[in-house]
């Protein structure tokens, strides 16, 4: 049976913005027809934590995947960010992905103590939130895309390709 993946991105959030690179990426992910997994890509999510979390958590609940990959943009980054985790006020939560693993030998990856205290901050949390009180061990990760260009896609999406096949491994 195969490894079912939810994949999530953002919508973008100034009239200016074309598109979202986390969701530039989830595209190139899709024109891959041959990647072992049963993928469920949630492309797109309203720049609201309220809302956004509100989809994610139902698409969880309804599709129960083996491990969740949350994307969002960060304009002034150059790298694939996997973030260690979120905070909402004064609680914090960490994923339980052991990140130096996950990202060995990778080659535009950085793994970041700053999810950006903006949505994508707000939804990390939630869903580990929600996977916490639940008692689910869905490994879940949160990774923020630099801006994608003719130059870093392949290595970026190399990456993120070797990411998630390791995570579907956890």
């Amino acid at each position: 049976m195969k490894k079912r993946i939810l994949l999530t991105s953002f919508d973008t959030w100034l009239s200016e913005q074309k598109s979202n690179s986390s969701d530039d990426l989830l595209a190139e992910v899709a024109r891959l027809n041959s990647l072992p997994y049963d993928l469920t890509l949630l492309r797109l999510l309203p720049v609201d934590v309220q809302r956004a979390s509100f989809r994610v958590i139902e698409k969880i609940h309804e599709l129960q995947p083996d491990c969740i990959i949350c994307c969002g943009m960060a304009r002034k980054r150059t790298l694939l960010s996997v973030e260690v985790g979120a905070s909402c006020g004064e609680n914090v939560l960490q994923t339980t992905v052991d990140l130096e693993q996950l990202v060995a030998g990778a080659r535009a990856v950085e793994i970041s103590h700053d999810c950006g205290k903006f949505v994508c901050e707000g939804l990390y949390y939630c869903v580990l939130d929600e996977l916490r009180q639940h008692q689910l061990t869905t490994p879940c990760i949160f990774v923020h895309v630099p801006i994608l260009t003719e130059e870093n896609l392949p290595l970026v999406l190399d990456d993120f390709l070797l990411i998630m096949h390791r995570l579907a491994l956890w």
